[in-house]
């Protein structure tokens, strides 16, 4: 394909990425408002957050074992789809109950669209030329996550549009997706003898992932960390995993063919991604709030403060895709991403709550440089590395645990952060003799513009303090995968596209479609 050709492909495969980013940051700021005027409660707020990232997460490896047996383009399609539907039933919804059922809609096609994405850009770029086009999912990324928050802001302060459309906005995008797809994507379908799907294997390894996300999703706020809800879903989980290893092993078409873990290069770079999503999304979820209780900040001021970060990952992602396509070396932009991230987080660390924006957004770009070189040639080098007719479960799986990492980090982390919040608050109120319960406690975020000067002072201390705390834990992380990616071997990069590949593994049996 020409680069026009592969530009074209790609305007249907970015729309529904967006789609998919946004779906996941327009709420951010707009969920305080959902929750009151459906009238539910905390532990409501709590599962519409996180009953889509559940679904996606669970969901990805499904669908990368599909884009290997079925038509590519029609399963995004059948994901922008679902997308669609969820949207609207969360924007028509008048109870918490469906609002909830809706989001896990929408994750499932967001768990299509995550996977779905690389796949196809695999299928139809040679690894060599790939690397050229990883700054435009850079830009797609930093456009939705910048953009989600502000958009969802705008949308409750306006009277006429209203929560609602936090959901709606995303029917066009997805819309106008399903048909620059349908348009643009030509994919020839490679013809499989056999194309069953694995059901049994589905339903134990998403009810297993399920159970151990819903754990740490909801251990040491719902329930303690020590607990016999802890012991039943942890337990629950392990069993189910266990059974779907079993049934994997035996089974002829497994949704994670296990034998992927076999080559060295998948193995080291699913490590990899699994640390750089507890890392990365542990430490920076949190940094919204930081901004906004610690430094006194207002919701869309915060969600542009985060740009130092999304830069400066647009920007190394670019870069370095451009420059391992043009010399296709590789292996030194991993090792590297991995330093900078490290001493980003480390940097991060040392923040307070007298910190300077100036500082704060050198420290933020620097951990935002080290992401955008890293996350994307990990996937590369694994992709570069397996038969074309695994691309799908090897992309998928990778994705998986790089989720599975971000909803580890960011549910150990924020534990681990409302118990240093609590400490400090106690110590700092206790020092200056005001009774600790007019703090408001470490359990739940204070209202900052209610609070006396003393104790706005204590909370502002408290929370930088304690979100240090969290990029000093989140270092050692990274540390990991730093010492991870110097053991993947570097391998020459292909030069033949994924389709071209599955051809000639499948003996020249093609039949040219949509």
């Amino acid at each position: 394909m020409t680069n026009r050709q592969i530009l074209q492909a790609m305007s249907g495969l970015m729309a529904g990425m967006f789609v998919a980013i946004l779906a996941g940051t327009v709420v951010a700021n707009a969920l305080p408002t959902i929750i009151a005027d459906l009238g539910a409660s905390q532990s409501s707020y709590t599962w519409v957050v996180t009953a889509e990232l559940l679904a996606m997460t669970a969901t990805v490896p499904l669908w990368g074992k599909l884009s290997d047996l079925f038509d590519k383009k029609l399963l995004l399609q059948l994901s922008l789809g679902m997308f669609v539907v969820g949207s609207l039933l969360a924007g028509f919804s008048h109870g918490v109950e469906l609002l909830i059922f809706s989001r896990v809609v929408q994750g499932i096609g967001a768990g299509g669209l995550t996977a779905l994405a690389q796949v196809v850009m695999a299928a139809i770029i040679p690894p060599r030329r790939l690397g050229k086009y990883a700054g435009i999912f850079g830009a797609v990324f930093a456009v939705g996550t910048v953009a989600g928050p502000l958009v969802g802001g705008v949308l409750v302060d306006t009277s006429w549009l209203g929560w609602r459309w936090c959901f709606f906005i995303g029917v066009p995008f997805a819309l106008l997706a399903i048909a620059l797809l349908q348009r643009t994507l030509r994919l020839p379908v490679v013809a499989r003898r056999e194309a069953k799907i694995d059901f049994l294997g589905a339903f134990l390894i998403v009810a297993g992932v399920c159970a151990l996300l819903v754990w740490v999703t909801l251990a040491g706020n719902e329930f303690d960390w020590a607990s016999w809800q802890t012991a039943a879903l942890t337990g629950a989980g392990v069993l189910l995993l266990v059974a779907a290893v079993f049934v994997e092993a035996r089974t002829a078409e497994p949704v994670i063919p296990l034998n992927i873990f076999r080559n060295r290069t998948v193995t080291l770079t699913t490590v990899a991604s699994l640390l750089v999503g507890v890392a990365m999304f542990g430490g920076t979820v949190f940094l919204s709030q930081y901004f906004q209780v610690s430094l006194g900040k207002s919701p869309t001021v915060a969600g542009l403060m985060s740009l130092p970060m999304i830069l400066g990952l647009l920007v190394s992602s670019t870069v370095a895709g451009q420059v391992i396509s043009k010399t296709g070396v590789w292996k030194r932009y991993l090792v590297a991403g991995a330093v900078i991230m490290t001493v980003g987080l480390g940097l991060l660390a040392t923040i307070d709550a007298d910190t300077s924006f100036t500082l704060l957004s050198a420290y933020m770009a620097v951990l935002g440089v080290g992401v955008g070189m890293l996350m994307q040639n990990l996937v590369l080098a694994a992709q570069n590395d397996v038969p074309a007719s695994e691309l799908g479960a090897a992309t998928s799986v990778l994705s998986f645990f790089r989720s599975m990492g971000g909803t580890i980090g960011t549910s150990v982390l924020g534990a681990i952060l409302a118990n240093r919040v609590a400490s400090e608050m106690t110590k700092g109120l206790d020092a200056a003799g005001i009774p600790s319960g007019d703090g408001g406690g470490g359990s739940s975020v204070p209202d900052m513009s209610t609070l006396p000067e003393p104790v706005r002072q204590i909370v502002e201390h408290a929370y930088g303090v304690a979100t240090a705390d969290l990029f000093l834990i989140a270092t050692p992380c990274a540390l990991l995968a730093l010492i991870t990616v110097v053991f993947i071997k570097e391998k020459p990069l292909k030069t033949t596209s994924g389709m071209e590949r599955l051809a000639e593994e499948a003996g020249d049996k093609t039949v040219v479609g949509s």
